[in-house]
């Protein structure tokens, strides 16, 4: 899910970062951070974290702009998600639909459907979910083990991306509906 690779990408450098007594180096770490982290890159995966900034060569300008475009190369953490990729979270909020689950710094949604072979029953008051028929629960804080189903970024604000998941699969789900021990020791 996490990956630290070292990536080269081009950044805009406003005209008032170019003065006389100034280097640009002085800037360059500031405007990569905020041009890069918090987004998806060209291959769909999130930036959290850039460093170790530097340019490459010379920059560009482009006539009518007046700013600098500047090839950098840095390091990333990138966190990735895949199609199909099993994952693991902590339920964060229980709606009418189901429950939202934060997975590394992405929120996907565990539809109602999508949580047990059963139905289930949504008491959002208490912030539980309830199997009917096994009285297996899921609450804001539960950890669940599931299978991303679908996968749809939104590369112009991550916050609307969306991740479709399931745990209604054998060894998917909540460890004590399996009896199986969760990271942490419980």
């Amino acid at each position: 899910m996490y990956k630290v690779v070292t990536k080269e990408d081009t950044i805009r450098i406003p005209a008032e970062y170019m003065r006389k007594g100034q280097s640009l180096d002085q800037h360059i770490d500031r405007l990569s951070m905020d041009a890069f982290e918090g987004k998806f890159d060209s291959e769909n995966r999130f930036v959290l974290v850039t460093n170790n900034h530097k340019t490459i060569g010379r920059g560009r300008i482009i006539h009518g702009d007046g700013a600098i475009y500047q090839k950098v190369q840095f390091d990333a953490v990138l966190f990735c998600m895949d199609d199909q990729e099993v994952v693991e979270g902590a339920v964060s909020e229980v709606n009418e639909f189901g429950a939202f689950v934060r997975i590394g710094p992405m929120e996907a949604l565990l539809h109602k459907s999508q949580i047990m072979d059963e139905p289930v029953d949504i008491n959002i008051g208490a912030n539980k979910i309830t199997g009917r028929q096994t009285g297996r629960e899921l609450a804001i804080g539960s950890f669940v083990r599931a299978r991303i189903v679908s996968l749809s970024p939104d590369t112009s604000d991550p916050r609307r991306s969306k991740i479709g998941l399931t745990s209604k699969q054998e060894g998917l789900g909540s460890p004590s509906w399996t009896g199986a021990k969760q990271d942490g020791g419980e």
